[in-house]
């Protein structure tokens, strides 16, 4: 499905310092890891940087996260294979990218129409055909797929989306940013015979989740 040749060593160089060294375990997050091109999702005035451990940005404002905090929070969904899962905040489709890797299905939103037209373009020249994108506000989910066994977050939210919970399926598992606009604790959300537990990890910062469930425009 993917050319893997083109860069990998960079890739094999990235997830042993950036990712293992780290702590990251898990065995499925790593391959995918290791076979996603990255450089293919960042602009190519930056592409030399494809590799290195900090966020680039991707236009608009927004940012392509650093690759340790994308195979953090992917480890963090605890993916087996066949899940379907959320993401909120498409940006480049990197994370896109690794998650419809590790599981069944991906619904993706993103309320900036000319990210997810690029997105599109490299997932499918990619060959993944597991994903579904849409433009608009992810703050309130999606519902009409809904319940999701995963639900992920790259934008920081004042708290957890009331929507995105009622969304996410039993025993499913939500990775969140939560805090201020410039910044945040990222946060795992679980749901387990009804209820909602919710556990504070790291600090973090991302850029701000906007829309009727997160910051105000």
């Amino acid at each position: 499905m993917i050319q893997v040749n083109e860069s990998k060593s960079e890739r094999e160089r990235m997830v042993e310092k950036q990712i293992t060294a780290r702590g990251v375990k898990d065995k499925r997050v790593i391959e995918a890891m290791l076979h996603v091109p990255r450089h293919v999702f960042v602009e190519s005035v930056y592409r030399h940087q494809a590799y290195n451990d900090y966020p680039l940005p991707v236009g608009h404002g927004q940012t392509i996260s650093q690759p340790y905090m994308v195979a953090v929070m992917t480890e963090l969904l605890e993916l087996k294979g066949d899940e379907v899962v959320l993401e909120i905040g498409t940006g480049s489709g990197y994370q896109t990218a690794i998650l419809a890797f590790l599981c069944s299905k991906v619904y993706t939103i993103e309320r900036i129409a000319e990210l997810t037209k690029q997105a599109r373009s490299r997932l499918e020249n990619l060959g993944f055909r597991n994903v579904s994108f849409m433009v608009g506000d992810g703050s309130i989910g999606w519902s009409e797929y809904a319940p999701y066994n995963g639900i992920m977050i790259t934008a920081g939210a004042p708290d957890v989306p009331n929507s995105l919970i009622e969304q996410l399926a039993e025993n499913g598992r939500l990775v969140i940013p939560i805090g201020s606009e410039y910044y945040q604790v990222l946060n795992v959300v679980k749901k387990h015979k009804g209820r909602i537990y919710r556990k504070e990890l790291f600090e973090c910062t991302f850029v701000p989740l906007l829309g009727r469930e997160g910051w105000k425009e």
